[in-house]
C-alpha cells in the first residue's frame, strides 16, 4: 500500500513538473489577509497581458471561495479528456480554472479539511492542461497555511506579488506572507495597493479614506496602486472585468522583465 502511493506522488509530481514545463512565468498572488482584492488584482494582470499579445492562464486556489469565474461570466465547464482538464477560455482568451468551475451550484460550499485542500491544488496542477503558455498566474486565498505551502512546494515560482491595502492591520498581516515567501524562497516582487484612494467627482483631488500608504513597515515597494472605483464592483458583478483598463505602476514593466 505505501509502495503504491509512492508510486501515485511519483507520477503526480512528474505530471506537475511536465505541465510547468511549458509555461513561460509562474507569478502567484496572494496577501495573508483577505477582502484585500486578490483576484481583482490577478484578474487585472492578467487581462493587461493578454491585450499585450501574451497567453496567459489563471489558476484559481481558493478552493473554498473562488470567485474568478464570476468576475469573468464564465459559465462553461471544464472539460475531462485522456491527457488532463481543459481550462475555460474567456472571452478575451484568458484560460481559467477554478474549484468555481466545477460546482454544480455556484453557491455550493466546500467543506474541505487541509489534506483535501491540499490533494486538490497538487491534483489541480498535475492535470490541467495548459499547454504553452506566458504566463500563469496563481490567484491563492488567505492565510499562510495549505494552499501556500502545496503550491511553493510543487513548483518554483518566478516570483510573488502581495496584495494589501492601506490600514496598518492589513499590512501587518501582509508582512506574514511576505515572511513565508521569504522563507520558502520565492522572489517577492512588490506590493499592490488596493483601495489606495478615492477621487472627488468635484475637484478631482485624490481622497485617503484608509490612511497614506504603510510601505516602509511591510519591507517591500509599492508598485502599484488601484483606486477605490465603484466601476470596478459593477464590472466584477457583470463579470467584465476585463474590460477595465488601468496603469499599475512598475506592475507590469516588472513581469515582462521577468
Amino acid at each position: 500500500m505505501v509502495s503504491n502511493l509512492q508510486e501515485q506522488m511519483k507520477a503526480q509530481k512528474m505530471n506537475i513538473n511536465e505541465r510547468m514545463s511549458k509555461i513561460g512565468k509562474k507569478i502567484a498572488i496572494g496577501s495573508g489577509k483577505g477582502g484585500v482584492g486578490k483576484s481583482v488584482v490577478t484578474s487585472l494582470i492578467a487581462s493587461y497581458l493578454v491585450k499585450q499579445g501574451k497567453t496567459v492562464g489563471i489558476l484559481d486556489l481558493d478552493i473554498t471561495g473562488p470567485s474568478i469565474p464570476m468576475m469573468f461570466g464564465i459559465k462553461d465547464k471544464p472539460i475531462a479528456g485522456s491527457s488532463g482538464i481543459m481550462p475555460v477560455v474567456t472571452e478575451s482568451g484568458i484560460k481559467v480554472m477554478s474549484m468555481g468551475l466545477l460546482l454544480s451550484n455556484n453557491e455550493d460550499a466546500v467543506i474541505w479539511r487541509g489534506p483535501l485542500i491540499s490533494g486538490a491544488v497538487s491534483q489541480f496542477l498535475a492535470d490541467i492542461v495548459w499547454e504553452e503558455l506566458d504566463y500563469l498566474l496563481f490567484d491563492l486565498p488567505p492565510g499562510t497555511s495549505d494552499v501556500q505551502l502545496t503550491l511553493m512546494q510543487n513548483i518554483k515560482l518566478d516570483g510573488f506579488l502581495v496584495v494589501t491595502s492601506p490600514q496598518t492591520l492589513a499590512s501587518t498581516i501582509v508582512k506574514k506572507a511576505i515572511a513565508m515567501a521569504e522563507e520558502l524562497n520565492v522572489k517577492v516582487l512588490g506590493a499592490i495597493e488596493n483601495m489606495s484612494y478615492a477621487t472627488c467627482p468635484d475637484c478631482g483631488s485624490k481622497i485617503r479614506l484608509f490612511g497614506d500608504s504603510k510601505e516602509n513597515k511591510m519591507g517591500v515597494p509599492i508598485i502599484g496602486t488601484i483606486p477605490i472605483d465603484p466601476q470596478i464592483s459593477k464590472l466584477c458583478d457583470d463579470g467584465k472585468i476585463e474590460n477595465y483598463e488601468i496603469d499599475l505602476g512598475g506592475t507590469y514593466k516588472i513581469l515582462e522583465g521577468l
